[in-house]
């Protein structure tokens, strides 16, 4: 079988003949029809993750969506974290519990675009953040993959407004695409200034923020929360440290939370993944995404390391 293999610890994958898979106990083949090429799956073929250096050559991909047993699925696997391949090839073995099955009729590369970071954008919203009908809602990042979802995700679940924060022109289209009610552009590090910017915009105090970027962007939206107000933090692509003062936080007895898709049991995983993939063939949820073929997999793979895909890259096998 076709397959990307990543051969040696930080390069990319290349285009390889494998010999197919043969199902353990407790395993399903699954055929795969997309697998995206996303920043853990970067992260774990560097060989300078906490997770270690990965034994090679192995296939790379996190997560993947293919039949199994003529059943559309979408599947998780551990590529790269622990010995064992991944997504990126045309039929993997899978633990049978790692299955999620998807609703008939849905496209496949939709659904590996949002995949765990939709997963990310939908929990954090709801389960961590408590999301409730009527609220405002501020969307830090919301040119990535995770902040187009949440934004269409927020929307879903019946936020009032909401206000959503972007670095580029590109990605502040992104956001608009995705249906944000304002968006504000996040090109300085000067916190008051953002603070002013998103102050104009919205309507009243924030009840929720969706952070994926910490830094000067998160402390200046915690500045817009009303008293009890809550900021969900899930990521750090601005920064690892956040200048929220203590005046701040203790004047509105703010709620700062961590999240992240590690702490879901396997059947809230799933079935944040079902609802994902629900709203997908719906057509009221999507992210930007191009479509690759395997034998670009080498150039697709560091354009996504060296932060230049303008959304998710889905690798089609």
């Amino acid at each position: 079988m076709r397959a990307a293999e990543i051969q040696e610890p930080g390069r990319p994958p290349l285009p390889a003949d494998r010999a197919a898979p043969v199902p353990g106990p407790g395993e399903t083949l699954v055929k795969v029809g997309a697998a995206p090429i996303t920043p853990l799956d970067v992260l774990c073929a560097s060989g300078t993750s906490y997770f270690g250096r990965p034994a090679t050559p192995y296939v790379p991909g996190v997560q993947g969506v293919g039949t199994a047993g003529g059943r559309p699925v979408w599947f998780t696997t551990s590529a790269g974290m622990a010995p064992g391949d991944g997504s990126m090839a045309e039929t993997v073995s899978v633990p049978t519990e790692d299955l999620v099955e998807l609703p008939e009729g849905v496209d496949p590369v939709a659904v590996a675009a949002l995949g765990l970071s939709a997963v990310a954008a939908h929990m954090a919203l709801t389960w961590r953040g408590g999301l409730a009908a009527g609220e405002q809602v501020l969307v830090l990042g919301a040119g990535g993959v995770v902040g187009q979802a949440a934004v269409q995700l927020a929307r879903i679940a019946g936020a009032r407004r909401i206000v959503a924060g972007a670095r580029s022109p590109a990605a502040r289209d992104r956001a608009k695409q995705a249906g944000a009610d304002a968006v504000v552009a996040l090109d300085t590090d000067d916190v008051a200034e953002l603070t002013a910017r998103f102050a104009a915009v919205a309507d009243g105090p924030v009840d929720l923020v969706l952070d994926p970027l910490f830094g000067p962007p998160a402390a200046a939206a915690a500045r817009t929360l009303r008293a009890g107000g809550r900021l969900v933090n899930l990521g750090s692509s601005a920064a690892e440290t956040c200048p929220i003062d203590s005046s701040t936080l203790r004047s509105r007895s703010l709620r700062l939370l961590g999240y992240t898709n590690n702490e879901l049991s396997p059947e809230q995983r799933a079935a944040a993944i079902t609802m994902v993939a629900e709203q997908a063939a719906l057509g009221r949820l999507k992210v930007a995404h191009e479509i690759v073929a395997l034998d670009d997999v080498e150039r697709a793979w560091l354009r996504q390391a060296g932060g230049a895909a303008a959304g998710r890259i889905v690798l089609a096998l």
